[in-house]
Formats: structure tokens, C-alpha cells, sequence
């Protein structure tokens, strides 16, 4: 199948189609990895918290908001979760003695967090700059996924599930 060619089911919101409010929403999402560093404390899990906040708070501004934001949070995980191993594998090193445990596990471990990181930091800054731009940027493992959740079938007939008609009691 070819990128460009979509399901005939699932109509995208075009960039112009959609509001100015949305988009920067969207872009958020991918600013959250930046939450610690703003607040003055480098600990992995305050991010990681401010992008599940972000993401329940903001889902309900559109598809395409709860689009990004769950993206974002999905590849937040993984990261976060290896930024807390080497501050776990540190904090273990420098209070169990003896305190020069730095062997080669250590420094390989720490230079693939810093690749992923680095990788991160690159793939975020692209899909914010899609985002604020009204465009969808896929990321890999979870892109798919998200884009499943919010514009797949299955969300196309659960939204229509959703739709609420007031009607008098039965009988009048």
C-alpha cells in the first residue's frame, strides 16, 4: 500500500481544517519530555508523570490532540524507563560498597541510553514541528498504534456509538 493512500472509511483532518488551539495542544504533548529540566529537577519520573497529566487532561480537545498526546506518552515509557535504570544502577554503585563498580556493563548500558535519548530528543522535536503544523508524524513502534486507536475503525464506530440523541420517555 502506499503512504499516501488511505482507507476510504477514515477521513484526516487537513492541516488547515484544523484549529490553531489543537495544534499547539499537540505539540505539548512532546514538550513534556523537557517537564523536569523546567521545574529544576533531572529525575526521570517527573516527565513521565507530567505526560500522563498532559495526556488525561488534554485528550478530550480533539483526535488530534489525543492522537500526539498518546503517542508522545507511549514513547516517553521506554525512555524514562532506561533513564531510571542508570540512575538505579548509579545510586547502587555509589552506596554499595566498594564505590568504584564502574565496570564496561555500566558504560555500555549508559551509552545506549544516551543513543535513545538522543534518537528521543531528535523524533520529538519532528513530530512537534508536524504537529504544530497540523500534520501527522509517525513514530516508530507506537505510531501505528495511536493512529489505530484514534482514527482506525474501530474508533470510527465507536464514536458513533457515543452519539447521544435526547429523546422524551417512551410513551409521551
Amino acid at each position: 500500500m502506499k503512504p499516501d493512500v488511505v482507507s476510504p472509511s477514515v477521513r484526516l483532518p487537513q492541516p488547515e481544517e484544523i484549529p490553531d488551539r489543537e495544534k499547539e495542544d499537540a505539540m505539548g504533548a512532546y514538550l513534556m519530555m523537557f517537564a523536569s529540566l523546567a521545574i529544576g529537577i533531572p529525575i526521570p519520573l517527573a516527565n513521565l508523570i507530567a505526560s500522563v497529566i498532559y495526556f488525561f487532561v488534554n485528550r478530550k480537545n480533539g483526535t488530534f490532540v489525543a492522537f500526539h498526546a498518546l503517542q508522545a506518552l507511549l514513547t516517553h515509557v521506554p525512555v524514562v524507563l532506561l533513564n531510571a535504570g542508570v540512575v538505579g544502577w548509579l545510586v547502587g554503585i555509589l552506596v554499595v560498597p566498594p564505590h568504584n563498580n564502574f565496570g564496561p556493563a555500566f558504560f555500555w548500558y549508559l551509552f545506549f541510553v544516551v543513543l535513545v535519548n538522543i534518537a528521543y530528543i531528535v523524533w520529538s522535536i519532528v513530530a512537534l514541528v508536524h504537529a504544530r503544523k497540523g500534520r501527522f508524524f509517525y513514530m516508530p513502534l507506537v505510531g501505528r498504534m495511536c493512529f489505530a486507536r484514534y482514527y482506525g475503525p474501530k474508533a470510527q464506530s465507536s464514536r458513533e456509538l457515543r452519539s447521544w440523541e435526547n429523546r422524551p420517555p417512551e410513551g409521551f
